[in-house]
């Protein structure tokens, strides 16, 4: 099949969850023998022109790098693209670039039109009453133009039939298998030690939740820095801001009474692999989430993983000692307290059985027959 992807940022993958999603999708689907084009960005990927990257066509169209017209502008050129270029499938991915999908289906009846339902954005904080209430619409888009709709999340399928009685497919987000990353050079470059400092890894925008983490670990470090473990336990945040200078700012006074939160920065390949691989557990004290990729790549790599109580992220975590209130500094400064008081053979059994969860829910090989089953 003749598959054209829109709505992501760009391939390869840098950050961002849908641009992880599709770009693992994408290597699946050409190894499987499709054709298929992935519509990028020039500022996300770093390339003046179009190339093949592990026989997926990375195709790059202009944009204007804007918080509100980059991602609509570069959506509608490459609807257009898709349109005159024949493509069996086109494939969107969130609901923003859904507002371009009803296009294809009057101008290409040929083609299918699927949209992936990645997250409710408008939850996001960062946009505007404006920008909310076309983020808004197009959730509307979403559930009403494509031929089939995808949820990656049980919570957002049901969502999406309480809110527009649209039946859509769960099919969640997929992670591949990681294997033994023995190297640790990466972590010196940091200061970090292989299980002695905690991890989260995400843009720095207000609902991920980092300010709560900051605040919590903070906590943590004053209140017992007589404690051995917490004496010498620290905290990586990997990402970087996403039009939020004032929030990673923020974040960076919140940090600034203890020397122990190191900002890395986005962080990619082996370096990215290195901090998942040695980090003790992965914490995501998130607000708003569908199903977080970064999440699912902790537990494939083994590792325990702490969450905010997010009906998504009980999806894949139900044991309550790694679950804590969202929006809650307290509740998450005590779960990281519990958390580090667990015996080794407790945290490995954790991260074995994540592990486990992974390869049996959410591993490609799993994920990607349903959705050419869907295509077809």
């Amino acid at each position: 099949m003749k598959i054209a992807m829109i709505g992501q940022k760009g391939m390869p993958a840098v950050f961002g969850g849908v641009e992880r999603h599709v770009h693992d999708l994408s290597l699946h689907l050409a190894k499987n023998g499709h054709q298929v084009t992935v519509y990028s960005r020039q500022w996300y990927t770093g390339k003046h022109q179009d190339e093949i990257y592990e026989g997926v066509k990375i195709k790059i169209l202009p944009t204007l790098h804007t918080k509100h017209l980059d991602a609509i502008i570069h959506t509608f050129l490459a609807t257009w693209h898709a349109i005159l270029n024949d493509f069996e499938i086109i494939h969107y991915h969130g609901v923003g670039p859904s507002l371009m999908s009803w296009l294809p289906r009057i101008f290409a009846p040929h083609s299918q039109v699927i949209v992936t339902f990645h997250s409710i954005d408008r939850y996001h904080q960062k946009w505007n009453w404006l920008a909310r209430f076309f983020l808004h619409l197009g959730e509307w888009c979403a559930c009403k133009f494509p031929h089939k709709t995808i949820t990656v999340s049980q919570t957002l399928e049901k969502y999406c039939y309480n809110e527009f009685n649209t039946k859509t497919f769960y099919i969640p987000n997929g992670v591949p298998s990681f294997g033994p990353v023995v190297s640790e050079e990466m972590l010196k470059k940091f200061g970090l030690e292989k299980n002695k400092y905690l991890v989260m890894i995400s843009r720095l925008i207000p609902h991920k939740g980092a300010h709560i983490l900051v605040e919590a670990f903070v906590k943590l470090k004053q209140e017992f820095k007589e404690d051995e473990k917490i004496r010498d336990l620290k905290l990586a945040i990997v990402g970087g801001g996403v039009y939020t200078d004032k929030y990673v700012r923020n974040l960076q006074r919140l940090a600034s009474p203890c020397n122990q939160i190191i900002f890395t920065d986005f962080q990619a390949g082996e370096n990215l692999e290195q901090l998942y691989t040695h980090a003790l557990a992965l914490v995501h004290p998130s607000l708003n989430e569908g199903l977080p990729i970064t999440v699912l790549q902790a537990m494939a790599y083994g590792r325990p993983v702490l969450v905010s109580n997010l009906a998504e992220h009980r999806e894949l975590i139900d044991d309550n000692r790694f679950i804590f209130k969202e929006n809650d500094v307290e509740d998450l400064k005590n779960k990281i307290l519990h958390f580090l008081q667990l015996t080794n053979e407790e945290k490995n059994k954790a991260g074995l059985l994540n592990q486990t969860t992974t390869n049996n829910v959410y591993h490609w090989e799993k994920i990607v027959p349903q959705i050419e089953s869907l295509y077809k």
